[in-house]
């Protein structure tokens, strides 16, 4: 049997950042991996879905040249095969990157399902390897329901979709949570007729309804959403095509994109070895400050955990993991506010508490709609809303969800201030230049301000609208 000090179990955006704290520490470890070797983001994941959205979003801007009094918008064609193309071409890269660190570790790295004997017990490949401190970092793969696999090819998950020659001509989009709202909206603007489908009324994981109605108002105008009832499969008429029924609806299409989620990889890795109960996901319980299991030497990191499945977070964890891995005591980290962007158009974000979260606090919300906005008009991007939620006491920032254009932006300003625990007038003091989308932001601020005990007069945070659409 061979001894190590730290074995991490994962290669992906988790088993990476761990690996990266744990070589400066020691150079007594294992990287283990199954299965592909490069991250999910990288290889299936944000980069080939990013350079699909593109692509389709550079397109799609044709609709607006007749505005701007550009002709012959119209006449403009895309070529499947060749956005396909590029996409690998520059996914390729990307995979590149993330394995230049483990190839440069040949003496290190283990190709092999690894499963746990104990705490401090793995087997990969027929053979024992013993560890002071494990990390388990396996990360996830799609959902794909009992039976749906017997499509063959014509049932697609994002681990199968950017691998295409060319899309068919009708596609059903099986999801609307993040993936499945941005892969149906580029698919949809590329050509293909989609359908979306999302057993809940709500998409992309936002919780208030304001914002959830304005969005799948202004999606449904590039494809039809059918939400609230359960999606099932049938062969079609000649089993080369794909009936999806849900409630009364039943439409036929050549193929299917699984967008139902993620599954952590916890097949038959032997988490049952370590003696702690497992819940009803089959996972055993973490601290998210330290991601230590229960009080063992083993941690776990990344989406296999389903805590917030994004790379950043993934990464945090890895960071935390590796740590922890490495000292004598684990150490507590404070986690970042919750941040989560959909890359639709516009941009869907939840940021820091969602509406769910606080529907029961004592809150305010400031709310502005875009579809008057002087700089969102000028670029043909006016339509959308944001919705900031605040103490009502204190006027903390606690919260946002927005669909607007431009929201990743918006997103990260606002996750700055939560993190600051800043209160609307903090904001409202910032200077806003004119004109920007940002001046969108104020305007949510200052309608929540008046639900606020006011600030000084002296103070610029009172400074009021103008109330003119050039000016505001």
């Amino acid at each position: 049997m061979k001894n190590v000090e730290v074995i991490i179990i994962g290669a992906g955006s988790a088993g990476l950042s761990a690996l990266r704290e744990v070589r400066k520490r020691t150079d007594s470890y294992l990287l283990i991996n199954d299965g592909a070797w490069g991250t999910t983001c990288a290889r299936v994941g944000c980069m080939p879905s990013k350079l699909l959205i593109e692509a389709a979003n550079a397109f799609h801007r044709r609709h607006h040249f007749e505005e701007f009094g550009i002709a012959g918008g119209t006449q403009l064609q895309v070529d499947l095969k060749h956005v396909l193309q590029r996409v690998r071409r520059l996914r390729d890269g990307f995979v590149a990157s993330t394995l230049k660190t483990t190839e440069a570790l040949p003496e290190r790295t283990i190709s092999g399902r690894a499963r746990l004997l104990s705490p401090n017990q793995v087997i990969v490949n027929g053979e024992k390897y013993s560890a002071q401190r494990i990390i388990v970092a396996t990360g996830s793969r799609p959902i794909v329901p009992a039976g749906w696999r017997d499509f063959g090819e014509r049932l697609l998950t994002t681990d199968s979709l950017f691998e295409q020659d060319m899309f068919p001509k009708r596609m059903a989009v099986i999801g609307m949570g993040p993936v499945g709202l941005e892969m149906a909206q580029a698919l949809s603007r590329l050509g293909v007729r989609v359908s979306g489908f999302g057993a809940h009324p709500m998409i992309g994981g936002i919780s208030d309804a304001v914002v959830n109605q304005t969005a799948v108002s202004l999606l449904s105008t590039e494809f039809p959403l059918y939400l609230g009832e359960q999606a099932d499969l049938a062969n079609g008429p000649q089993e080369e095509t794909i009936i999806v029924r849900a409630g009364d609806t039943e439409i036929e299409v050549d193929s299917v994109l699984a967008a139902l989620g993620r599954r952590p990889n916890i097949d038959d890795i032997g988490l049952e070895a370590l003696g702690v109960q497992l819940d009803e996901r089959g996972l055993p319980p973490v601290d998210p400050n330290t991601m230590q299991i229960a009080d063992l030497s083993v941690f776990l990191a990344g989406d296999m955990n389903q805590y917030l499945p994004v790379l950043h977070e993934a990464a945090d964890e890895g960071h935390i993991a590796g740590l922890n891995a490495v000292l004598n005591e684990p150490v507590c980290f404070r986690r970042r506010t919750p941040l989560t962007i959909v890359f639709s158009d516009p941009n869907i974000a939840t940021v820091g508490q969602s509406y769910q979260a606080l529907a029961a606090e004592n809150i305010q919300i400031g709310e502005v709609s875009f579809d008057n906005q002087g700089r969102a008009r000028s670029a043909q991007r006016n339509r959308g809303i944001l919705r900031v939620y605040a103490d009502t006491n204190s006027g903390q920032l606690l919260g946002a969800e927005l669909c607007t254009p431009a929201g990743e932006h918006f997103a990260h300003l606002l996750a700055l201030a939560i993190s600051q625990s800043l209160t609307v007038w903090d904001l409202l003091r910032m200077p806003f230049y004119h004109p920007v989308l940002e001046e969108g932001l104020r305007t949510a601020l200052r309608n929540l301000a008046t639900k606020l005990p006011a600030c000084s007069e002296s103070d610029l945070a009172a400074c009021e609208s103008l109330n003119s659409e050039a000016l505001d």
